[in-house]
């Protein structure tokens, strides 16, 4: 079993040191670690010259692309199984890649698995709340026959930290070349829809979470709804987008409140705001001046 590993980078800190020290640890150590590095300043490739296995390819600001880059890793490294993870994806124990791809290897009707999310330490209330609400202590199997029961939450997946099995990667469609945001998604789409299951495996863990302000989850969710815009074959009315999003908000009130958080419940009016309105705005973005479109979007690379 051949496992690569593939961490797109913009400005990393010091975790991406540890992040690479972890994986090497790993039951299953992979065989190339690749970092697809925006922005070659911020990046030194002395500083991973001890490790064998890794090797850093650099790219500008304007050749990154969400779903882009990610094919660009896939066509770059050859094995059985690619997983991708983000530059603040900590490993929490040394089972991490075979709880991803051990139930591929077990199972060739599963294309595509994700990890599990811990929020940090410095994680919030209402962000570690999040967290639980979309990573659970079960296993998931998902199949296209899911989406009639469940909507949006067949295709959830996310590469934050996700594994993918090569072999079925050109036969489903690949990632979107060019996408704002939700190539995970869109990939575990396509691959539900070509017959394949998606597996959530929630013994794999990593940590990952965010302290967003009102302004970024405005402008994450402008970009969630554009993307949601771009790709209606996955991302329609039959999905149910919103529902999910409102039964987030309420069982998180009801969660502060018998949690006594009461305090933080302006604090989720206006975070679930900003969320709606971004999304609502991003859905419309084509009928919106540039100038508002860069204001309003997280990812301001992509409109250059």
């Amino acid at each position: 079993m051949k496992v690569n590993v593939a961490i797109p980078t913009y400005r990393p800190d010091s975790r991406l040191k540890e992040i690479i020290i972890r994986l090497n640890k790993q039951t299953i150590v992979p065989d190339r670690i690749l970092i697809i590095n925006t922005d070659e300043e911020y990046l030194s490739e002395d500083d991973y010259k001890q490790f064998n296995n890794v090797d850093i390819v650099h790219i500008t600001k304007d050749q990154f692309d969400h779903g882009g880059t990610r094919d660009m890793a896939m066509k770059l490294l050859v094995g059985d199984y690619n997983i991708y993870m983000t530059q603040d994806a900590m490993p929490v124990n040394s089972r991490l890649i075979e709880e991803l791809v051990v139930p591929m290897a077990d199972d060739e009707t599963i294309a595509v698995t994700y990890a599990k999310q811990l929020p940090s330490k410095k994680a919030g209330v209402i962000e570690k709340y999040t967290r639980a609400f979309n990573y659970g202590d079960d296993d998931i199997l998902t199949s296209e026959d899911d989406v009639e029961s469940i909507g949006i939450k067949a295709y959830f997946c996310s590469d934050v930290c996700a594994a993918y099995r090569t072999a079925y990667y050109d036969e489903i469609g690949g990632f979107p070349l060019k996408t704002i945001f939700n190539e995970d998604m869109i990939y575990a789409s396509r691959a539900l829809k070509a017959s394949y299951r998606k597996l959530y495996a929630s013994k794999a863990l990593v940590v990952h979470s965010h302290n967003y302000s009102a302004w970024q989850q405005f402008t994450r969710n402008f970009d969630l709804g554009v993307s949601h815009k771009q790709f209606p074959e996955v991302f329609n009315s039959k999905m149910k987008t919103e529902n999910e999003g409102i039964r987030l908000v309420m069982d998180t009130a009801k969660y502060l409140i018998e949690s006594e958080e009461y305090l933080l419940l302006p604090k989720l009016v206006l975070h679930s705001g900003a969320k709606f309105v971004g999304y609502r705005l991003g859905k419309l973005y084509d009928k919106l001046p540039k100038d508002m479109v860069e204001l309003c979007t997280m990812n301001k690379n992509y409109w250059v």
